[in-house]
């Protein structure tokens, strides 16, 4: 065994060593994409790969269905048809006419909606009724089913009966006096426009017009119940 090297050679030989462990190691980490960024690269080519430029060439609609060049197509829900151009869809889009207020069955198997059915009847008390028609629905009402579909009614004003004992009458809107006007005279009627001997000491007479007004009577001198003459 010889003698030991000098300090300075033992110092160039650990440099010289470490040198060549990091040349060793470098190569392997220094200079490499990662495998994420191939990755995403990988998934980016893909993507284009998968959805070509169809401009010029034919159309797509929502559900990624492709047409052709002129061929008529309706997008999505609409029922507008659509004409494939190299521009793009073209669709049609009219302005529908306004659907009637009272449209009561509407189908929409054209572009515009169209009414199928307009309500030509009125509607009162669950029963129906033709346009114009007049009915009534009470004794006391007269209705008329009007062209806007709504019952327009008119409710009958009784004038005041001239008698105290009013009756109604099966089908009539309004009381009737049928025996005609009368007051009270006491707590007994008596027919107006004649004077009514109520007892043999009382004679009375309705007022002219007045009827519920208790009647005028006029009391003679009795004794035991018989007028003095």
């Amino acid at each position: 065994m010889g003698p030991p090297l000098p300090l300075r050679v033992r110092l160039w030989a650990a440099v010289m060593l470490v040198l060549v462990l990091s040349a060793a190691v470098a190569p392997a980490s220094v200079g490499t994409p990662s495998e994420d960024y191939v990755a995403d690269e990988a998934e980016h080519q893909g993507v284009d790969m998968v959805f070509d430029d169809y401009r010029g060439k034919g159309c797509v609609d929502d559900s990624g269905f492709v047409y052709k060049l002129g061929e008529r197509f309706y997008p999505g829900h609409s029922n507008c048809p659509c004409v494939c151009t190299e521009d793009g869809p073209v669709c049609d889009q009219p302005e529908c006419p306004k659907l009637h207020p009272k449209c009561t069955k509407v189908e929409h198997n054209g572009c515009c909606p169209e009414c199928k059915e307009v309500k030509n009847f009125c509607e009162y008390r669950g029963k129906t009724h033709k346009i114009l028609e007049e009915f009534k629905p009470s004794p006391c009402e007269w209705c008329r089913c009007e062209p806007n579909n709504e019952v327009h009614c008119v409710v009958s004003d009784c004038a005041v009966p001239e008698c105290v004992n009013p009756i109604y009458e099966p089908e009539q809107c309004c009381p009737i006096c049928k025996n005609g006007p009368n007051c009270f005279a006491g707590t007994t009627i008596i027919p107006a426009g004649i004077e009514v001997k109520v007892d043999d000491c009382t004679i009375c007479r309705c007022h002219n017009g007045d009827w519920w007004k208790p009647a005028q009577c006029l009391r003679r001198e009795c004794l035991n119940g018989q007028a003095l003459s």
